[in-house]
Formats: C-alpha cells, structure tokens, sequence
C-alpha cells in the first residue's frame, strides 16, 4: 500500500510504498536520512539530478533508476554498476519487487527538453494503483495517453506546462489523486498550485504542499 507521499521541495518527491522508500529527483533536501531503496531520476538538469541530495539519501543498498547520460555520473556517486539502472522512454522495467513504466518528458514548444534527449517521467505499477511522477515535460500525447491513480505533475511553466496546461492533462487524466509540484523554488509559486487546483475536475482530490 501507498503509506505516505509528499514533495519535498521543487520536484522531489518521497514515497513510502510497502515499506520501500522511494524517491524521484532529491533536491534541496534539508537533512540526510540514507535510507533510500530506489531514487528515480528524469532527467540530468541540476535541480532534477542533484549529486549533494542524491547522497542525502542514498545508502549501500540503494538503486539509482538514469538515463543513460548519467551513467558516468551515478559511477562517481559511488553506486556499484549492479545498483545503477538505465531506462529510456516507453518502455517496462521489473526492478526487484519495483514494476515501473518510463513515460517521454519532453517540451513541444521550448527548448529546454528536448524529446530526443530520452528523458523521462516514471509510472510506478503497483498491483493496487499506479503512480505517475511526470517529469518536466509539456502536456504531450504520451503523458495525455497515461493510466493512473495519483498523478504528480509540473505547475510552474517557464520549463514546464503552466498550472492551466497542467490542470487540462488532470482532467485527461482523471487520476483518483494529483498533487502540483515544479514550483516554489526555481520557477513557479504556491499561488500555482492553488491556481491549478480550481481548474480541475471536481472528482479530482488535489494535495497541496507549501513547499
């Protein structure tokens, strides 16, 4: 089961499924745990792959889930190969007892993401529900095609969809959850997420974090 999620600032994002802990983009973390099972990563911007907050969190046991540009990097981090994953989009991955999904995170009208740098968003498929954690990405034809029960998606623009873009995908969508993230501390603000918050379906429960 689902224990708990939440954003921890930015993009990062904490989930505690059946007991693993899990983490997609550590950033700006305010204090080391190390108790990381998996860190996905979308992609190699520094506020996505963030090497002080990756070892925030990482242990020896933990698995790191690339692309394939940052394999170097992982190395360097100190994690053995057999813990170093590399993924490209649209595709299936069974990593222990992790089933994942890579979604293509891409801009279509901005050039900050390009579609043919394989970055990627990430679908946890559990036997219950399956989470999507987007990625920077636009609201493209792969994110709009998505099945899922929680949904965590950009609000800030600039980089990303805005809040309005965004709340369009939800309502595709129609996740059972949706929580805003991308904003608070590069780009975007808290008045997004609340912004995105009304333009949704109201069969859509929104979690808000001030972060």
């Amino acid at each position: 089961m689902i224990e708990s999620y939440e954003v921890l600032c930015h993009s990062a994002v904490k989930l505690v499924i059946d007991g693993m802990k899990i983490y997609s983009d550590p950033y700006s973390l305010k204090e080391n745990t190390n108790d990381a099972d998996y860190i996905l990563i979308t992609h190699s911007h520094y506020d996505h792959f963030s090497p002080e907050d990756i070892l925030k969190v990482k242990n020896d046991n933990t698995i790191i889930v690339i692309t394939e540009d940052l394999y170097v990097e992982a190395l360097k981090l100190g994690f053995e190969e057999s813990k170093i994953v590399i993924v490209e989009p649209e595709n299936k991955y069974k990593i222990k007892n992790l089933c994942i999904e890579t979604i293509s995170a891409y801009n279509e009208d901005k050039k900050f993401h390009p579609k043919e740098n394989g970055w990627v968003g990430y679908i946890l498929d559990l036997s219950y529900e399956r989470v999507y954690i987007a990625g920077d990405t636009d609201a493209t034809k792969e994110a709009k095609a998505v099945k899922c029960d929680l949904a965590f998606l950009p609000v800030g623009g600039t980089y990303t969809m805005d809040y309005a873009q965004a709340a369009k995908l939800a309502n595709v969508l129609m996740p059972t959850i949706v929580v805003p993230m991308h904003y608070g501390k590069i780009v975007g603000s808290l008045e997004d997420a609340k912004n995105f918050k009304c333009l949704l379906n109201s069969k859509i429960h929104c979690k808000i974090f001030d972060i």
